[in-house]
């Protein structure tokens, strides 16, 4: 049961973003979200997206640093990814 947080590199609303995610469950990445204080509107459907100077603050409170590429793979290997159809 992991939380993980890729690198702020996304860019948006004039700051770059980081995505939190679970490997585990939604329940577990919401009830981190609540204890690190994050709003439920930074939810999007399979991950929180959480600004740059959050970042660290979300490490120390447990988040595991990880690749974007490793986030990705470890999200779909949970079976938690959310696909959106255009």
């Amino acid at each position: 049961m992991t939380v993980l947080i890729d690198p702020p590199r996304w860019p948006a609303h004039g700051r770059l973003w980081s995505h939190l995610v679970s490997d585990t469950s939604l329940d577990e990445l919401h009830a981190f979200a609540r204890a690190a204080g994050l709003p439920e509107r930074g939810f999007d459907a399979d991950h929180y997206d959480v600004p740059a100077d959050r970042h660290d603050a979300l490490v120390k409170a447990g988040a595991v640093a990880v690749e974007s590429r490793e986030l990705l793979a470890r999200l779909k290997a949970a079976g938690l990814r959310v696909y959106r159809h255009r």
